[in-house]
């Protein structure tokens, strides 16, 4: 069973290719142009690119030698034993990892039914969702530290306004939110636990 790619069969050499370049410039803007610029992480680029460009090649040779998807499917259960053991990877980390595997798959697959732009409306979804996610990330998330704080009238609720503003001129942050930990009445401290916006540590 094949389908036609720009007059190539979709799975002939030519039309792995093709479809492997498809796949290689949707891996490029979710890996390159959204994860590293939000996660900054380039030790990591490595690793995806080259999960997404043999996940492909596996799951198009696959379906050349007519293997069933299931078993190779079952080849990718690896990820999951091996949770990358070797390095700690985040959540968000383990989600791009699903995504770039997930791209790859998608996208050596060659079915008759369904034509190639719907490949295309399915990988622009995937990469969209990705920098949507992101941006609402950034726009939302908060750091969080621990400090002792030594004006304890100031965490009476009435005085929150100034609690912030105070200690936002002190930490030089843009102070959020304060939440209370423990009031020392007796040396008259108190360990807060403060919320800032910080732009350079978003994860």
């Amino acid at each position: 069973m094949t389908s036609s790619l720009d007059g190539y069969s979709a799975l002939s050499v030519w039309g792995i290719l093709m479809r492997f370049g498809v796949n290689l410039f949707f891996l490029f803007i979710l890996i390159r142009l959204i994860y590293f610029r939000y996660s900054k992480k380039e030790k990591f680029l490595f690793t995806f690119f080259l999960i997404g460009i043999t996940v492909y090649f596996i799951c198009a040779m696959l379906r050349k030698v007519e293997i069933n998807v299931g078993i190779g499917l079952g080849l990718f259960a690896i990820f999951g034993i091996l949770r990358f053991r070797t390095r700690n990877f985040s959540t968000k980390d383990m989600a791009y990892i699903f995504a770039t595997i997930g791209l790859s798959v998608i996208n050596s697959l060659s079915m008759v039914d369904f034509p190639f732009y719907g490949f295309l409306i399915i990988n622009v979804i995937i990469v969209l969702s990705a920098f949507t996610l992101e941006e609402f990330l950034r726009k939302n998330s908060f750091s969080s530290h621990c400090i002792v704080y030594n004006d304890i009238n100031l965490l009476k609720p009435g005085n929150r306004n100034k609690l912030l503003k105070d200690i936002s001129g002190k930490t030089g942050l843009e102070i959020r939110r304060v939440r209370v930990i423990k009031v020392d009445f007796k040396r008259d401290f108190a360990d807060l636990e403060i919320y800032f916006k910080d732009d350079h540590e978003i994860n």
